[in-house]
């Protein structure tokens, strides 16, 4: 499978009408749009797939969507039997409006659009429209709305604006078209949350890894040697040294088996790995993966063993396949596996997907003779001859007819990262609890501990919120309550921590800390021993100074995949900058707790020695601290024959920076990154940036707009008779982005970004719009493009790029 940046051109089939083929074209350019990470999934529930025969009339979503050719043909017969009721006027004018909202249905975001994942809402017959782009539909081609709809209540309230526009509009505004193409709720200041001071806990973070395609698991083998596994979703297990060095060889390899996509969202993959307690005796080691067998998906928990020759390398011919299950549909796989303190291994599985658990007269979930929605646990000890597993004699269900024996726990929904507390290191209180993040449906999410033949709520309970009214009320539920939920204001998907228990940060014990994986926040509780409440305190990243220490830094990618900790029990969690299956931009971070350390040499431990048979790639970090400027690197070179205070330093440095006060004030802190970055090495003395800054020219160009400053992408800005501009993502395309990336000096063009992915730039004019370019051009002006400052578009369609000098192809 390869991952490239691209867009592809398509062929629409029109109407003899001449001059509107332009336009139409024009228009189905325009919404070809790149993803932002939704957790898109179809109408069908499905992920979006690539049909067999090319789409010919809502090509836009040809590469990845959720219509067949069939379906395709459909929504163009509809086309053309609205389009009949039209003079020229409402093909000018409405044509394009038309065309987007049928092609919604071919939509990754279909089910959001249409509100599907509601069961106790009707399935729109047009998707969810934003106030604003409602409003001015009305305002243009108020008399083709009853056409695409034969929901009788639109034709009642078609002629007011007010009433139609509600009518239309989603009750989550966030997934609203078309801003949720580019709606920067779901992505402003991820990894960056801001809190007031009170009871925020400012954290800071120290970078482990990088370069890995969506990480969502990192396990340790507990044999001593302080190795640490991590796990990418397309199938690949990578071992990492204790001095953080990565072995070229991969530990796992099991690509061909693993059944994903590299759509953004895509819940199937490579998503469980746990090691065997005595891994360092019997070199076990269990997976939990999707595949696909014949027409059917499944997910699979498989059994391995560790190579007789190499102990950094699985013996791939050892798999054994423990269970399979039938996936229904191809979200909520759930994928968690470990082995709690009883020995048994633990396998958390998902609802079966769709929306609103709908399988059989109370879900999955709640029926215990189905092995989807629950935590099965099952003994895989002694496996060699005989079973591949026996069922534990103490499992709560195991003497109740109808009932699958390997039920545990039930009434789970799709609980996305689960763990075992280690216990207070002196007390060992709270010691095998079982803690996992659950995600909901569209209201809350929620935190439980899991306990043996419990129930936990879903389909009746979604959080403490009763979901299913019927099924709610029921007296003989008897279903326990999460430990903690919170609302979809606050975060979308939830990701379960870890009890802290680790040794070198001493404040942090017994503190739960997880996150959610949309709104980036990391979050934390801890348990009122008076009262056995669990009290909630926001995680922020360190302010000021907070973290300006060698190897710290106080920002992370915002989507929050995994938590982990390793063999010492401190830490750890993964995110990612594009939750792809293929985007080489998942971190691994190590939690830092700045206010209190442990005494010196009292965490220190002495990993076993390991047998290398692999080249090594040593750990180069990349992220950088924000909102502080480091010392020069000259400066902190002490003298040999002078003491030096490093930190002493650093803070003289940043009190000198700015003008002289006769007062003394604190500094000015923020977490948020400079709109561009910062450049390397010093300017000359005796020379201002104005002086030495060369004189523009007409065409050149700069990027503006990621949040994280980074100088390879960004919103295209470009500079024409004296002032700077905007460009319309009309007819925008890969030919276009390359001839920016190469102005700005990249020999790579990765991704010609839309729909501002960058933000807008409302202070500034539109520019350029219908840019055309071949991409040997020398500048923007020189393709072919409307003129300057004519267009017929908003910011809301502001161009951007993403550049850089290595082609960005991953093969699986």
């Amino acid at each position: 499978m390869q991952r490239r940046y691209t867009t592809v051109p398509g062929r629409l089939w029109l109407p003899p009408t001449g001059c509107l083929c332009v336009l139409v074209l024009l228009v189905v350019l325009l919404v070809l749009v790149p993803p932002v990470a939704l957790h898109p999934q179809c109408l069908d529930f499905k992920p979006p797939f690539r049909p067999l025969r090319e789409l010919q009339f809502c090509v836009m979503y040809k590469e990845f969507g959720c219509c067949d050719y069939e379906k395709d043909q459909k929504l163009m017969a509809k086309y053309y039997q609205i389009m009949e009721n039209f003079d020229y006027y409402g093909y000018a004018n409405c044509a394009s409006s038309v065309l987007e909202l049928l092609c919604q249905e071919c939509s990754p975001y279909a089910a959001h659009l249409f509100d599907a994942e509601d069961p106790s809402t009707p399935v729109r017959t047009i998707p969810g429209l934003c106030p604003d782009y409602c409003s001015q539909l009305w305002g243009k081609c108020r008399f083709v709305i009853p056409l695409l709809s034969d929901d009788p209540h639109i034709a009642k309230v078609k002629e007011n604006q007010t009433h139609l526009c509600q009518h239309l509009a989603l009750d989550d505004v966030d997934y609203c078209y078309p801003h949720l193409l580019s709606n920067q709720k779901l992505t402003q200041n991820l990894g960056r949350v801001q809190s007031d001071s009170d009871g925020c806990l400012q954290l800071c973070l120290e970078e482990v890894a990088n370069g890995l395609r969506n990480p969502l698991a990192m396990v340790h083998a507990n044999d001593g040697t302080h190795r640490f596994f991590v796990a990418e979703q397309v199938g690949l297990v990578w071992t990492f040294l204790p001095d953080r060095s990565k072995l070229e060889r991969p530990f796992l390899n099991i690509t061909k088996a693993v059944l994903t996509s590299s759509w953004e969202g895509d819940e199937r993959g490579f998503l469980g790995l746990t090691f065997h307690p005595k891994y360092k005796y019997n070199g076990k080691l269990y997976v939990y993966y999707s595949v696909e067998v014949g027409f059917d998906e499944r997910i699979r928990i498989s059994e391995f063993h560790v190579s007789g020759s190499d102990m950094n390398v699985v013996d791939h011919a050892s798999e054994r396949v423990i269970l399979e299950i039938d996936e229904p549909a191809s979200n909520h796989n759930g994928g968690q596996l470990l082995f709690a303190d009883d020995g048994y291994l633990y396998i958390f599985t998902g609802d079966g997907g769709m929306a609103g658990d709908p399988f059989g007269k109370y879900g999955n979930a709640q029926n215990k003779s189905a092995l989807l929605g629950k935590v099965l646990r099952i003994d895989v000890d002694d496996n060699e001859r005989g079973p591949l597993y026996r069922i534990p004699p103490d499992n709560p269900f195991i003497h109740e007819w109808g009932t699958r024996p390997e039920v545990y726990a039930y009434g789970v929904r799709n609980m996305w990262r689960c763990s075992v507390d280690r216990g207070d290191p002196r007390s060992k209180e709270g010691k095998g609890r079982i803690f996992c993040g659950d995600v909901g449906q569209n209201k809350f999410e929620e935190i439980d501990i899991i306990e043996r033949g419990r129930n936990y709520g879903w389909r009746a309970k979604e959080g403490f919120s009763c979901y299913d009214k019927k099924l709610c009320a029921n007296s003989s539920l008897d279903d326990v309550l999460p430990i903690y939920a919170y609302p979809h204001k606050m975060g979308k998907s939830v990701t379960g921590g870890y009890v802290y228990r680790g040794c070198e940060y001493p404040n942090l014990n017994g503190m739960y800390i997880f996150g959610d994986f949309m709104s980036g926040r990391l979050m934390s509780l801890q348990e009122d021993r008076s009262t056995k409440e669990w009290r909630y305190h926001e995680i922020c990243m360190g302010l000021g100074l907070t973290c300006a220490f060698p190897g710290l830094i106080n920002n992370y990618h915002q989507y929050i995949i995994s938590f982990a900790e390793d063999e010492a029990g401190e830490l750890y969690f993964m995110s990612t900058g594009e939750p792809s299956a293929t985007s080489p931009s998942g971190v691994i971070y190590k939690v830092v707790d700045p206010s209190r350390r442990a005494p010196p040499r009292q965490c220190h431990y002495d990993p076993l020695p390991v047998k290398i048979k692999s080249n090594v790639i040593r750990f180069l970090p990349q992220e950088t601290l924000i909102g502080v400027e480091p010392p020069n690197k000259e400066k902190l070179e002490a003298q040999p024959t002078e003491p030096y205070d490093w930190l002493q330093e650093l803070i003289d440095r940043l009190g000198d920076q700015g003008p002289k006060r006769t007062t003394a004030a604190p500094p000015t802190t923020t977490t948020k990154p400079h709109r561009t970055p910062r450049r390397k090495g010093r300017r000359r003395k005796g020379k201002s940036r104005m002086d030495s800054a060369p004189e523009l020219q007409n065409g050149a160009v700069r990027l503006a707009g990621d949040e994280r400053g980074r100088s390879d992408r960004g919103r295209v800005e470009i500079y024409v008779r004296g002032q700077w501009g905007t460009v319309c993502d009309d007819l925008w395309a890969m030919q276009s982005a390359r001839v920016v990336c190469r102005q700005l000096g990249f020999r790579y063009a990765l991704k010609a970004a839309k729909n501002s992915e960058f933000g807008e730039g409302k202070d500034l004019q539109i520019l350029l719009d219908d840019v055309q370019c071949e991409g040997t051009e020398s500048s923007l002006l020189h393709c072919q493009h409307a003129g300057v400052g004519i267009h017929n578009c908003a910011h809301y369609e502001d161009a951007g790029v993403i550049c850089g000098n290595a082609d960005d192809v991953v093969e699986v």
